[in-house]
C-alpha cells in the first residue's frame, strides 16, 4: 500500500484524553456537563449512532439524557420538548438525530434549539457564524475532518479540494472551513456532469455518499498521490464500509482514511468537544 493512513481512532483518543482533563476543571467549578439527545422513531442506524454517542458521552464523564420518541409524534410536541432542553440549566447540549419523519420540518426543529447548546452545529445562528468565520460550534464531521488534516500537518492551502456531499450536515459546512484555510473548493452531487473529470483534478477528495451501489470511489478516479478523506458509512453483510474502494485506492493517494477507524471516530469525538464548549461557556456565541 502506497498511501498513508490517516488513523481518526489515535487523533480521537487524545482529543478526549484533554477533554477528560476539562470535564474535571468544569466539574471542580460546580457544573456538570450534560448532553441529551433526542431520537424520533426506530431507523436502525440512528438507534446505533444515538447509543454509540452516549456511551461515548457517559464514557469520559459527560451526564446524558435519552429522549425516545414515537414516529408519529407531532412537530408541536416535539419543538416543545426542545424548547423545554434549551431552556434547562442542567442540559448543555442538546443533539436532535437527523432525519426526522417526513412530516416534521427539520428547519423548524433547528430554530427552538438553543444555538448555545447546539452540538450538530446545525441552527440558523451557528450556520451563520460559521460562513462568517465566527467562534461557534461547528457540526462535528467536518470539524473532525480539519482536526485529522492538522493532525498530520495536511495543509489545504491552495489545494484543488472536491467534496462529494452538499449536505447541511458534511458538504456546505466542510466547503466553508476548507475556504477559510485557502483551498480551492468544488462541491459535486447527484446531478454533477462529467463527475471523474473533476475528481481526477483534485488534490483532495472528501466523499460522503453512504451508498456504495450508486457511487464508489475507484484508483481510475483520482489523480497520482491525491488525499482520500472517506465519510462513507455502507452496512452489507454485517459489515461496515465506505465509499472508497480502499485497496486499489490506497494504491494510489497519498493519505487515505479508512472505513471503519478513519472519520467516524472523530464524529462523535467532536460532538463532545462541541457539548463541553457549551459547558465551559454557555455564553461564547454573544462573547
Amino acid at each position: 500500500m502506497k498511501a498513508k493512513m490517516i488513523n481518526g481512532k489515535i487523533v480521537a483518543d487524545e482529543i478526549r484524553t484533554t477533554l477528560a482533563e476539562k470535564i474535571n476543571e468544569i466539574k471542580g467549578r460546580g457544573v456538570e456537563p450534560c448532553l441529551a439527545t433526542v431520537l424520533v422513531g426506530n431507523n436502525d442506524s440512528s438507534i446505533t449512532y444515538v447509543n454509540s454517542k452516549q456511551k461515548a458521552a457517559a464514557d469520559l464523564g459527560i451526564n446524558t439524557k435519552d429522549f425516545r420518541l414515537d414516529s408519529k409524534i407531532s412537530q408541536e410536541k416535539l419543538i416543545d420538548l426542545v424548547s423545554l432542553l434549551s431552556n434547562d440549566q442542567n442540559v448543555h447540549g442538546i443533539l436532535v438525530q437527523m432525519p426526522l419523519p417526513r412530516h416534521i420540518y427539520e428547519f423548524s426543529i433547528l430554530k427552538h434549539i438553543n444555538p448555545a447548546k447546539d452540538v450538530d452545529g446545525l441552527t440558523p445562528l451557528n450556520a451563520g457564524l460559521l460562513l462568517h468565520g465566527r467562534d461557534c460550534l461547528v457540526p462535528c464531521t467536518p470539524f473532525g475532518i480539519i482536526r485529522l488534516l492538522d493532525y498530520y500537518g495536511i495543509s489545504v492551502s491552495a489545494m484543488n479540494a472536491v467534496i462529494v456531499n452538499r449536505s447541511n450536515l458534511v458538504g456546505k459546512p466542510l466547503s466553508i472551513l476548507l475556504l477559510q484555510r485557502d483551498a480551492t473548493v468544488t462541491i459535486c452531487h447527484s446531478r454533477t456532469k462529467n463527475l471523474e473529470r473533476i475528481l481526477l483534478e483534485a488534490e483532495l477528495v472528501i466523499t460522503a455518499v453512504g451508498n456504495s451501489s450508486k457511487f464508489l470511489l475507484t484508483d481510475s478516479m483520482i489523480k497520482e498521490g491525491a488525499i482520500v478523506i472517506d465519510v462513507g458509512n455502507n452496512r452489507r453483510d454485517n459489515k461496515v464500509t465506505g465509499d472508497v474502494d480502499f485497496v486499489s485506492v490506497s494504491e494510489k493517494a497519498s493519505w487515505i482514511t479508512p472505513v471503519p477507524g478513519g472519520v467516524g471516530p472523530m464524529t462523535i469525538t467532536m460532538l463532545l468537544y462541541n457539548t463541553v464548549k457549551a459547558a465551559a461557556s454557555i455564553n461564547f456565541i454573544t462573547n
